[in-house]
């Protein structure tokens, strides 16, 4: 298996240093930036296993970074802070962020949670490797796996990698009742270590899509205590 890229975008130099030197004592090829514009531009270029990414960066911060990478890729990102507040961590788990961890923070901590994001990316990337490369149909909306195209009244649709799992994942198994925690685990993989409410952000996501009125769904329905079902 080759050795899993992180970038780590951060301005305090001291931080950087120190989180670069445990991530390649671990034994991953480390990307570093010290600014937004610069951290955006290695995603798209080098397109990481993973991106540990603060919040307060110059010129563009890091929440506006998670949504751009969101918008185009799948890796996880983790978040640096050094806010506490919920709304603070909620705003993250919006924007599409994986993880989020306060400063001053543990880097045997900070180590785990790498370990553990990139062996659930690693596992849910052959999952998603492994699925049957064929066309899912429910009335007017069509998700063809093999060319990743989602058809919606036979217009494409431009959706987000995860949100195109999420997606796939329903309408295999429409009718079927499914957890959060069986969700997560599917696509985020059982070892999952962040906010279970990342699944409600990108049903809300994928709703606003596929939905006529998301406030009041039709095809992926909530099963108060349960989960989520769609409905065929």
């Amino acid at each position: 298996m080759s050795k899993a890229k992180i970038l780590v975008v951060e301005d305090e130099e001291n931080i950087l240093e120190a989180v670069r030197y445990s991530l390649e004592g671990q034994g991953y090829e480390t990307l570093t930036a010290a600014d937004g514009v610069a951290g955006l531009s290695l995603t798209r270029a080098e397109r990481p296993d993973l991106v540990i990414l603060d919040v307060m960066l110059p010129g563009m911060d890091g929440l506006e970074v998670c949504r751009a990478i969101r918008r185009e890729h799948d890796m996880p990102v983790l978040l640096l802070t050094a806010k506490v507040e919920e709304i603070d961590r909620i705003v993250g788990l919006e924007l599409g962020a994986d993880d989020y961890i306060t400063k001053p923070f543990s880097m045997r901590e900070l180590m785990a949670r790498v370990k553990a994001h990139i062996r659930r990316y690693r596992k849910s990337e052959r999952a998603a490797a492994d699925t049957d490369d064929g066309l899912l149909v429910s009335g007017n909306l069509e998700v063809d796996i093999a060319g990743h195209r989602v058809r919606l009244n036979g217009r494409e649709m431009d959706l987000r990698p995860r949100e195109f799992r999420l997606l796939t994942l329903f309408m295999q198994r429409i009718g079927r009742a499914l957890t959060r925690d069986q969700v997560l685990e599917t696509l985020w993989s059982q070892d999952y270590i962040g906010d279970a409410r990342t699944v409600d952000v990108h049903v809300r996501w994928l709703r606003e899509k596929i939905e006529v009125d998301p406030g009041r769904p039709t095809r992926i329905v909530t099963v108060r205590g349960v989960g989520y079902r769609f409905e065929g």
